[in-house]
């Protein structure tokens, strides 16, 4: 049955959907992408429409098909995952009512503030409550709607996150993914479900009404391919099409972290953090632990840095434009040359200490007025200097960010990574040392849409559960061990990098403050 196998996963990221063609194995046999755009209508918004987003699924379908030369009848399982929370109000047709308002939009900044007056269960998955809650997640951006466009929250049928509108489209069902719902709705199983108290406390008790009242498992079948999606999109009809979640945890499923103990870490502009614990622990400087959001009867804990690799383009654009021309000439990549002319800095470089928070702090700060700090500095320090302590900054943050869970219960044994920052061994070996746990690298570098299709494989019977289909389609190439010399050296840094924000963060806030009165 595999030799003739194969499986389809969609991924719908913030600027293109990807479609990929997998075997049976895990192995990528073809992939297609197609981008759309986003528009910014005011400061702070972010935006897409939902028929680009169609239109543009239609186009990746025929090419990934196209290129694979594997026929549609072939493809025994379709799943997907998009951004997550990007709402999306819908009428009774499916038809968008206005263009989705983007996961990364912070309109809603009022509303989330409303969080700190409620006591409600709700608040457990901000850090016991000590957290504050961010504009980007769903029931603000639900109240912000109700309160400023009143027209269309009365006239939605649906006010959904992106990957049930995905689910709507492909298979005329209308579900809540669990992950969705737990990890930005709020939902928690262990405590009833919705907490309506909370979403009253915002001022959006009544989009109940709005939310597909089927709340489905990762993996679940949800339906088939209906006979208008599947004619649009090349496709089967009838091919089984499993509940898929929002992107980065396909990106954690893709690594094969469907087991406590391990995290993975899905490196880009920015890090997510992710990872499963048996018990439904929760603390100051993470979210979580939320009940079933990626293996049912498990608990899975978040923690995130917004600028990561964003800020190592920050500086090759700002500061290495030298060198940007003459790779140009040579054909050189940048940051490889980068990296060899600070490659053999010392852990700390020479005394220069940088928080990466150019762009706010996720966690354990969660404060979207933070900025970046750069300290230490003396004539000795040159470019190679600041991009290593950039690099460092990295791993300083995630290693805080662990160490915030290690502190409610949560010990992770082994970091499992993709994306951008694992194109640079010598980097992860970095957040090795920086951290202490040993870093595994995967075989296929795009885990988010491989996570993908061992949903759509659970989902079609293929595989009986998640953690058979990791070990069957998760190859593990490489573990980089953490040189236990350099990690001691390096507690130093990481301690001096925690305590440095706490310390400005007044100064920061009044600075942040004051340029925003600028701006009106």
């Amino acid at each position: 049955m595999t030799d003739n196998t194969y499986l389809l996963g969609i991924d719908f990221g913030t600027e293109s959907v990807r479609a990929a063609i997998f075997d049976m194995t895990g192995r990528p046999v073809s992939f297609a992408a197609t981008a759309y755009r986003t528009t910014h209508p005011h400061p702070g918004w972010a935006e897409q429409d939902p028929e680009e987003w169609w239109e543009a699924l239609q186009a990746s379908c025929h090419k990934v098909i196209a290129a694979s030369g594997v026929s549609p009848a072939a493809i025994k399982g379709i799943s997907y995952d998009a951004t997550t929370m990007t709402v999306v109000a819908m009428d009774k047709r499916g038809e968008a009512l206005r263009p989705a308002i983007m996961w990364m939009d912070v309109r809603a900044t009022e509303q989330a503030a409303r969080a700190e007056k409620s006591d409600s269960v709700a608040r457990l998955y901000n850090g016991r409550g000590t957290a504050p809650a961010t504009a980007e997640w769903y029931p603000f951006k639900a109240a912000w709607l109700r309160e400023n466009e009143r027209e269309t929250y009365d006239a939605a049928f649906r006010l959904v996150d992106a990957p049930d509108w995905v689910t709507y489209k492909l298979t005329g069902e209308w579900t809540t993914n669990i992950n969705s719902a737990a990890l930005r709705m709020y939902y928690n199983r262990d405590h009833g479900g919705w907490p309506v108290d909370f979403y009253e406390t915002i001022g959006c008790g009544d989009v109940f009404d709005k939310i597909p009242e089927k709340v489905v498992d990762l993996g679940t079948p949800v339906g088939e391919l209906s006979v208008i999606a599947a004619q649009l999109l090349g496709l089967h009809p009838g091919t089984p099409v499993a509940q898929g979640p929002a992107d980065a945890w396909a990106g954690q499923i893709g690594l094969g972290v469907v087991d406590p103990g391990v995290m993975a870490l899905i490196t880009g502009s920015s890090h997510v953090l992710t990872g499963q614990t048996d018990k439904p622990i929760h603390g100051k400087g993470f979210f979580g632990a939320y009940t079933d959001g990626v293996v049912k009867g498990q608990y899975t804990v978040e923690g995130g840095q917004v600028s990561t690799g964003s800020v190592l383009k920050w500086f090759k654009d700002n500061f290495a434009r030298d060198l940007i021309q003459a790779a140009e000439v040579t054909g050189l990549n940048v940051y490889d040359i980068l990296n060899k002319q600070s490659k053999d800095l010392p852990p700390g470089s020479e005394g220069l200490i940088i928080n990466e928070y150019f762009q706010g702090n996720r966690t354990p700060y969660t404060d979207s007025k933070a900025r970046g700090v750069i300290w230490g500095l003396s004539l000795h320090h040159g470019p190679a200097h600041i991009y290593r302590a950039i690099q460092e900054s990295v791993c300083y943050g995630t290693a805080h960010n662990l160490r915030a869970m290690s502190a409610a219960g949560f010990e992770v044994k082994k970091i499992v990574a993709a994306g951008g920052a694992t194109k640079s061994r010598d980097w992860m070996q970095m957040h090795a040392d920086v951290t202490g746990v040993p870093i595994a690298l995967t075989e296929v570098g795009d885990a988010v849409v491989l996570g993908s299709c061992m949903l759509a494989a659970v989902g079609a019977g293929l595989h009986p559960d998640l953690g058979t289909a990791a070990k069957e389609m998760v190859h593990e190439i490489d573990l980089l061990e953490p040189d236990q010399r350099r990690h001691e050296e390096y507690r130093y840094f990481v301690d001096a990098y925690a305590n440095t924000y706490p310390q400005l963060q007044p100064m920061i806030h009044d600075m942040v403050d004051r340029e925003n009165a600028k701006r009106g």
